[in-house]
Formats: structure tokens, C-alpha cells, sequence
């Protein structure tokens, strides 16, 4: 039995859902998101809350019941609250700043890096340029930009520099060994 799947979805108060076949549509005070799903399990809206629900016990079903469940769960989560990844800047002359709504960063490199986010996403710059937000309300979306930015620098394990996940542990290597007994 998916665990996952039965869990009820609540509502958050300002959130409406429409359940239109295999499209939902979720809006709130964020935004609005709309995805299609499989045909085969039901999604329904009761009293504030959100069921799915699967057909039979097929293996795919299964995996499906509690795929639907997650995405919804986290649509509903993204128009009301929100998703937001923090990146961290390390490295001497390495810095971001925002030149309207784009993202511009100094990695090492001959020219800066310009980054343009996304429709209803959000950067934001803090603590003298070390550390870069990434706001959305699509959880897929602000992890995958999030990617891109770390992609242009990943931290690399000499010296650590690099754009990293706040959190992220970067394993070190110890440099040359140098002559020894001279």
C-alpha cells in the first residue's frame, strides 16, 4: 500500500484547485500552476482537501499513486508558500549581483555570467555577494536553475572554491606533498 498516496493533501486557506480530467490546476497567492496527470488515477477535491486515489493494484499503478500524490503536494505547496534554494559563493574575487531581475556573477572567468530567471522565479543577492537565493513556486524549476548556476563553478576539492549548496560538504584532497627532510 503506498504510504505516500493515501495521505490526504490539505488546503491551505486562498488556494483553489481545478480538477478537470487528467489536468489540475492549482491557483494561489503566488501563482498559478497547471499539470497534466495519468488518466488512470483520480484526483479528488473534498472539504479542503485533496485525494488520490489508483484503480487496482498493478505495479504502475502503485508507483503512480504516490508519484501524483508528491507532485500534487507539491504544486499546492508552491502557489501558497513557495520553494527556495540557497547557494553559497566561495572563492577570492568570486561574487554575484543583480542587474535588474538577471543574475550577474563573477566566477574566474574572462566575462561575467548572466543568468535570467525564469517566469515566476526570483533571485536574490545577500551578504556582499556570497550568497545567491533562488525562489520559485515550481520545486522542479528552482531546483533545476539552481543546477545550472552551481554548473558554471562547481566547488572543486583542493582549495574549495566554487558556487555550492548551502549545507554541502566539499570533500578535500590534501595539495602536493612538497620535499620532505631537506
Amino acid at each position: 500500500m503506498s504510504r505516500v498516496g493515501l495521505k490526504p493533501i490539505p488546503l491551505p486557506k486562498g488556494v483553489q484547485v481545478t480538477v478537470d480530467g487528467p489536468d489540475v490546476t492549482v491557483k494561489g497567492p503566488r501563482g498559478t500552476l497547471t499539470q497534466t496527470f495519468h488518466p488512470d488515477i483520480q484526483i479528488v477535491e473534498e472539504e479542503g482537501t485533496l485525494r488520490v486515489s489508483r484503480p487496482t493494484d498493478m505495479r504502475h499503478h502503485r508507483a503512480l499513486h504516490g508519484l501524483t500524490r508528491a507532485l500534487l503536494n507539491n504544486m499546492v505547496v508552491g502557489v501558497s508558500t513557495g520553494f527556495r534554494k540557497v547557494l553559497e559563493i566561495e572563492g577570492v574575487g568570486y561574487s554575484a549581483q543583480m542587474n535588474g531581475a538577471n543574475l550577474v556573477m563573477k566566477l574566474g572567468f574572462s566575462h561575467d555570467v548572466v543568468v535570467e530567471p525564469p517566469e515566476n522565479m526570483a533571485f536574490n543577492v545577500e551578504e556582499r555577494g556570497r550568497v545567491v537565493i533562488v525562489e520559485g513556486i515550481d520545486k522542479q524549476v528552482v531546483g533545476q536553475v539552481a543546477a545550472e548556476i552551481r554548473r558554471w563553478r562547481p566547488p572543486e576539492p583542493y582549495k574549495g572554491k566554487g558556487v555550492r549548496y548551502q549545507g554541502e560538504v566539499v570533500r578535500r584532497k590534501a595539495g602536493k606533498a612538497g620535499k620532505v627532510g631537506k
